[in-house]
């Protein structure tokens, strides 16, 4: 149901959504389905945060690869529900690009003894034992990154795997990476799991690391956020491209929300809120505002930001891969993926494209580069691989993704945990999402935290 928006203004709703990424389209589905009135307001202008697709003259790509993975089967068939006939199930294959050779991604022993050599395979094991040794006798401190890789898998392997690729994504050094965001990523796996997987190839999805195969719909990963969308618009608005600018609030109650677009502002009062922006952005929208000592601690929190650039080619495929890592520092670019392999309906008949990713902040060198020097930059590096040819490129398109990762520095709790004790005194609040809450969530715990959120709003619960 497409509302007239002078309808909506100064009107009073059941429930303000804030954000239309998977959590808050999560939350604003199930309210919906509940029969609560609410309206959602999306400052893009399309629905779905980092879950959406891009669609450039033909082709189809999505804002970094999202492959849908989860082991909580009530969002499975939560999902897969809603994408029906949509629903894809796609085989993963990927590799690790390093010392001028292709890996395969998890790890396999004949791949690793071959292509590492058996004196490096011996130092990575021989590495790997002599930690869990140490183990007995002590429990490993694990502050950073590194400590937690070195403890769990030795020196040598966070030298060869871990070191270069985690500084390139996050930007910073592995000491300076909070041990909380790789033992979320990766928790559960040890160089013994790898090494089953490689042998008894079971799917891995207890440890979402090791998984190979995963749920995604045809026509993009946006075609689950546009579902959830029509959902929701059965019954409830969703305003696209209109930006929250204030948050009134009395006793720890919020009151009213105003958000804005190019026709109208809008002053919406709800008896409930469920927020997934991001939270350094909710704490700076209050009105009166937040206490100096909470906006300072806000400001500590920082966020990853990305820059796509696609490269769209006339051949029928380049690779079979569902992701290629590049943590070489000869290369700026740091993950590749190529749409056609996750699905057919992701570039034309003839065409095919690649998916560069650079992890950047907002306002360094990559971020500022012009498109046609990115452009420039992304096909040499893509020839150098040996993936393609200059001749062979027929378009590109460059799209920057600001505060795409929570960056988890060592010491950021402190300021973390400052803002959400704050934020939990209001009594009409709900947060939800990546950003929202500031966590590092897959697609799955995202939908969960928005579905979540949710059902404590149904439940009287904050």
């Amino acid at each position: 149901m497409r509302t007239d928006e002078s309808n909506l203004i100064n009107e009073r709703k059941d429930v303000v959504v804030l954000g239309g990424g998977l959590a808050g389209l999560s939350a604003a589905h199930i309210l919906s389905e509940a029969g609560r009135g609410l309206i959602l307001f999306e400052a893009d202008e399309t629905v779905g945060g980092l879950s959406k697709t891009i669609i450039h003259n033909g082709f189809r790509f999505d804002l970094g690869g999202h492959r849908f993975i989860t082991s909580n089967k009530k969002i499975e068939e939560y999902v897969t529900g809603l994408l029906g006939k949509e629903s894809l199930a796609v085989s993963r294959k990927s590799k690790i690009y390093m010392r001028g050779r292709f890996f395969d991604y998890p790890l396999k022993p004949a791949n690793a003894i071959f292509g590492l050599g058996v004196p490096t395979t011996s130092r990575i094991l021989f590495d790997y034992g002599k930690e869990k040794l140490k183990c007995i006798f002590r429990k490993p401190v694990n502050v950073s990154l590194e400590d937690w890789v070195v403890n769990n898998f030795g020196r040598k392997m966070f030298d060869l795997y871990f070191r270069d690729y985690s500084e390139k994504v996050w930007g910073i050094g592995c000491g300076r990476i909070s041990e909380e965001w790789v033992s979320q990523r990766i928790r559960g796996l040890s160089l013994w799991v790898a090494v089953k997987n490689a042998f008894f190839r079971f799917t891995g999805k207890e440890v979402p690391t090791l998984a190979s195969d995963f749920i995604y719909p045809f026509s993009g990963i946006g075609h689950l956020s546009d579902r959830l969308r029509e959902e929701i618009e059965t019954s409830n608005p969703v305003m696209t491209d209109t930006k929250v600018v204030e948050i009134t609030h009395d006793d720890f109650v919020i009151k009213s929300v105003t958000a804005a677009n190019c026709r109208n502002t809008y002053n919406i009062s709800g008896s409930e809120v469920v927020s997934s922006i991001p939270v350094t952005s909710l704490v700076r929208m209050l009105k009166p505002s937040a206490p100096d000592d909470i906006l300072e601690a806000a400001s500590k929190l920082r966020y990853r930001d990305l820059v796509l650039v696609t490269i769209m080619v006339n051949r029928e495929k380049l690779t079979d891969l569902t992701w290629l890592y590049i943590p070489e520092k000869e290369f700026s670019l740091g993950r590749i993926h190529e749409p056609k392999n996750w699905s057919p309906g992701m570039a034309p008949s003839g065409k095919t494209h690649f998916v560069c990713e650079y992890f950047c902040f907002e306002g360094d060198g990559i971020w500022m580069k012009d498109d046609s020097e990115l452009v420039s930059l992304t096909v040499e590096q893509l020839v150098k691989l040996g993936f393609i040819n200059e001749t062979e490129v027929a378009d590109s398109r460059v799209v920057r993704v600001p505060k795409t990762y929570p960056l988890f520095e060592v010491g950021y709790e402190r300021h973390y945990n400052k803002v959400v004790d704050y934020l939990s005194k209001f009594k009409n609040l709900h947060i939800a999402g990546r950003n929202g809450k500031f966590r590092y969530y897959n697609m799955d715990h995202a939908m969960e935290s928005g579905i979540e959120a949710a059902e404590n709003l149904l439940n009287g619960e904050n």
